[in-house]
């Protein structure tokens, strides 16, 4: 009976998993409009820094080199205690188009990165704002290009990706840029779908007037993370979101350097979750309880209930899993990761299991 029972249940969960996979499809076949706009949108390029003197004097220049006809650089200093308001300047007494954003500790906002992006989005000069980190490096000239594209009358909000540099001979880092292309194939497939619900602030573009219209981050100013996602799920609508996969519109970012740094941004991360709308808690929770069911139970069902049909299911589920994730790859020219799979996907699992329960009986930490 219990056997039976358990069989039902890893059936079931595989037929979660296969509708899954089916919503993937529209990002499979996205293609990104090649037509330029009549004109060059000016640009506001938002750069948050917090102690990073090292990675500024390197982000700089990259900027200052990016093939646009009108932007401007806005950096904003949060309260840093090192020497990045000075190397701000230095670049500042050459350049007129950058702008610095000075902001000191301020004991209602104490820490709190939100209340620094508003000051400088409010410094901002132009209606398109981009946005990045100083430990990001764009991936072209052209990145600012690429991602300012899209601004439209209907497109206000765009989703660009963001990647980590492959470390090789390090499980570890294999294992963060797996899940790295997971959560951004779930994302921005779901953008596709006209439910966006998250995205990436280190490249993020969207319109100052959106960022106005709902108040900025107010409606969840005292939430010490989630200015990125939260945004998204005030301002963006069915139709104001769209995605970009350009090559040269990709941003480097660091990849956490150990275990725990990494275990520890991931449970900042999926804090967030619970600030979600209704539907999407709803269906990303399912998503992976349904997964984590699924792969328990396939040795289970491998042992004591091996017959045409678990076989069926479990080369089914491999088979769609490959196609669709390895597609999504190539896409966004991550192919190297799709060869180990099957073992990645057990212990991305696993580990979000962990950060789970590690989240159900502990207080959140805070961002930088």
């Amino acid at each position: 009976m219990i056997i039976t029972v358990l069989f039902y249940i890893f059936v079931v969960t595989a037929v979660v998993q296969f509708c899954y996979h089916i919503t993937f499809l529209p990002f499979l076949f996205h293609k990104t409009s090649k037509k330029p706009p009549a004109k060059s949108l000016p640009v506001s390029v938002v750069v948050y820094a917090k102690n990073e003197v090292y990675n500024l004097s390197k982000l700089i220049p990259l900027l200052q080199q990016q093939k646009y006809e009108v932007y401007e650089m806005v950096f904003i200093n949060d309260a840093s205690n090192d020497e990045t308001l000075e190397v701000m300047k230095k670049f500042e007494e050459n350049d007129s188009r950058i702008k610095i954003v000075n902001v000191k500790n301020n004991e209602a906002f104490w820490g709190n990165r939100k209340y620094a992006l508003t000051l400088g989005i409010k410094s901002a000069k132009y209606e398109q704002l981009l946005f990045t980190d100083a430990n990001c490096m764009p991936s072209s000239k052209e990145w600012i290009k690429e991602m300012s594209l899209l601004f439209s009358e209907s497109k206000s909000i765009i989703l660009g990706f963001v990647t980590y540099p492959t470390k090789k001979y390090s499980f570890l880092n294999t294992l963060i840029r797996f899940e790295k292309l997971i959560s951004t194939i779930q994302y921005f497939s779901y953008a596709k779908l006209k439910s966006p619900y998250m995205a990436d602030g280190k490249n993020l573009a969207y319109k100052k007037s959106d960022f106005f219209r709902v108040n900025g981050f107010i409606n969840h100013i005292k939430v010490n993370f989630g200015h990125d996602n939260l945004f998204i799920r005030d301002a963006s609508t069915s139709s104001n979101t769209t995605i970009i996969l350009s090559p040269k519109s990709h941003v480097i970012s660091e990849a956490p350097s150990t275990l725990r740094k990494w275990f520890n941004q991931k449970k900042e991360h999926k804090k967030t979750t619970s600030h979600y709308k209704f539907k999407h808690k709803l269906f990303l929770g399912l998503f992976n309880s349904s997964k984590l069911l699924f792969l328990v139970l396939i040795p289970f069902v491998l042992l004591f209930k091996s017959n045409s049909y678990s076989v069926i299911i479990i080369l089914s589920y491999l088979t769609l899993n490959y196609l669709i994730i390895g597609y999504s790859a190539k896409k966004l020219h991550k192919t190297s990761l799709i060869y180990l799979l099957p073992f990645l996907e057990v212990f991305l699992v696993l580990f979000q299991f962990v950060i789970f329960m590690s989240n159900s009986i502990s207080k959140p930490t805070h961002w930088k």
